[in-house]
């Protein structure tokens, strides 16, 4: 995406108190998996291409009852601005911000809402989308996968970004949307071709786009419903490429990682995610940068290599953009001994680094500890000895930390202000859309907080603190881990995990 975006717009209005919101304390998870990807040494649940059909058929579904949850897991990849994109590669120019950076709400089944009040050009801080609007307009989108769709797109054409489902309350008032697209055009705009998919009921409109830029392509709207760019894929193709690390779970003292090759695309880094939500193996996402330093190209062979020496299956892989697929491929590696390792994604042909990552004991050694504590606190305790389902879960602590009970002060405790400020400190950039998300809190209140005060740490203090205040007996670790666990840093989550094993 391009240049630095501003803060999130005050014309992002609430919604009416008829649409039902999710909270920050969803428990709920998506409802199917794409697959079971390449690799996997166990079955995947013998309803997953069923349940693949109808997780679709309830994405296309415009008017959600809004009773499934959202998903607990935000997307990976995001620049200064928050907006859902690598930055732009030493290729790619950056481009002129006259964009009011808007921060969506988020509802039932993944869907985002913004209310736009005023004629202007606004890019969504979550999905990087643009809007061009003449007047009061409400839009309502979703992030789409692309595998459902694969039969209907021909060759030579190819994902060229994210699919959307898109809805607005007065189409004459949104004359055309940017989409974002995952490609490096590197000087090659004049060769590029670039067709806007447009689901119509059950036929395919190849629409032309107006026009493109190293970061979107321009369409103008006809009408709404499934919409995503397509490019021409004769040439090779170089893609802004992610690489996303998830760690298996279990009794093992051994190492085992699934590494995630993949273009920067939205659609099917949603994919991924709820491939892992369904794999038959708990797996913790670990937080690493994802952006690949050289660009990924369609055909190339490239090569996973750990120091020390791992067992990595597949050895090689030839890149291939897998938005379409329904099997998300993913590379293993197996340390038989647990010990800090580098691990580097090499292309074959030149031997140069694409992506490198030091991962040490304590990325992972956290949640693994809060774990063991759970075990050993509860088992003491016969009557708060959760079930294994419960602990597979991660819920912490006992189920009374819900209610602080003051009935001999049996209740979870909730967070000191030294506790907060811990947190306070391990905040990044996106602490106000993360406030402003996740613990609904609204922007004039963090605008009055930075207004009395000039410490960064303080500012994030007190808005941590009118969180604590709004909750009364109920700000405990455990429901700040609640609201945060959608957006907030691993690092965070991690450390609120070890508050709460000591409540």
């Amino acid at each position: 995406m391009s240049g630095r975006g501003q803060e999130p717009d005050s014309r992002a209005e609430s919604l009416s108190s008829d649409e039902k919101e999710v909270t920050a304390s969803s428990t709920g998870e998506e409802g199917s998996a794409e697959g079971h990807p390449a690799g996997e040494d166990g079955s995947e649940n013998s309803s997953s291409s069923s349940s693949e059909e109808d997780s679709d058929s309830e994405e296309l579904d415009g008017r959600r009852s809004g009773e499934e949850e959202e998903e607990k897991e935000s997307l990976p990849c995001c620049n200064e601005s928050g907006v859902n994109s690598l930055p732009p590669c030493e290729h790619c120019r950056n481009e002129n911000d006259q964009k009011e950076l808007v921060t969506p709400r988020r509802f039932a089944g993944g869907q985002h809402v913004v209310q736009l009040e005023a004629e202007g050009m606004y890019q969504c801080s979550l999905t990087g989308l643009i809007f061009e609007v003449t007047g009061a307009v409400k839009i309502t989108y979703s992030l789409l996968s692309w595998s459902k769709y694969a039969g209907l797109v021909e060759k030579p054409w190819i994902v060229g970004g994210p699919l959307f489902d898109l809805r607005c309350d007065s189409i004459s008032s949104l004359t055309s949307i940017h989409f974002p697209h995952s490609l490096c055009l590197g000087g090659q705009e004049g060769g590029m071709a670039f067709k806007v998919f447009h689901l119509k009921g059950e036929k395919v409109a190849m629409e032309p786009s107006v026009e493109y830029s190293a970061s979107h392509v321009k369409w103008l709207v006809s009408s709404l419903s499934p919409v995503g760019p397509l490019i021409q894929g004769l040439e090779p193709l170089c893609h802004h490429g992610a690489v996303i690390l998830y760690k298996a779970v279990d009794e093992h003292p051994s190492l085992s990682f699934r590494v995630y090759v993949a273009t920067n695309n939205d659609s099917l880094i949603k994919d991924i995610i709820r491939d892992v939500k369904q794999s038959n193996k708990k797996l913790i996402k670990i937080d690493k940068p994802p952006a690949c330093q050289k660009l990924l190209q369609e055909g190339k062979r490239y090569r996973l290599v750990c120091e020390p020496e791992a067992e990595v299956t597949p050895e090689e892989m030839e890149f291939v953009d897998g938005s379409f697929l329904k099997l998300k491929n993913y590379i293993e590696v197996y340390l038989e001994k647990p010990e800090d390792f580098t691990m580097s994604l090499v292309e074959l042909d030149s031997d140069e680094t694409v992506w490198k990552a030091k991962l040490r004991e304590r990325d992972w050694i956290r949640y693994e500890q809060n774990k063991n504590e759970q075990k050993r606190s509860t088992g003491s305790v016969k009557k708060r000895k959760p079930s294994s389902g419960i602990l597979e879960e991660g819920v912490l602590c006992s189920k009374k930390q819900k209610t602080n009970s003051s009935a001999g002060g049996l209740g979870a405790k909730n967070l000191t202000d030294q506790q907060l400020m811990v947190i306070a400190k391990l905040f990044g950039r996106q602490w106000r859309e993360i406030a402003i998300e996740c613990l609904q809190l609204e922007m004039k209140d963090i605008e009055q907080i930075q207004a009395a005060e000039e410490d960064v740490n303080i500012q994030k203090f007190l808005v941590l603190s009118k969180w604590r205040e709004r909750e009364q007996s109920n700000g405990t670790a455990a429901a700040l881990h609640s609201s945060l666990q959608q957006a907030a840093p691993y690092e965070i989550l991690q450390t609120l995990l070890d508050f709460s094993a000591r409540c």
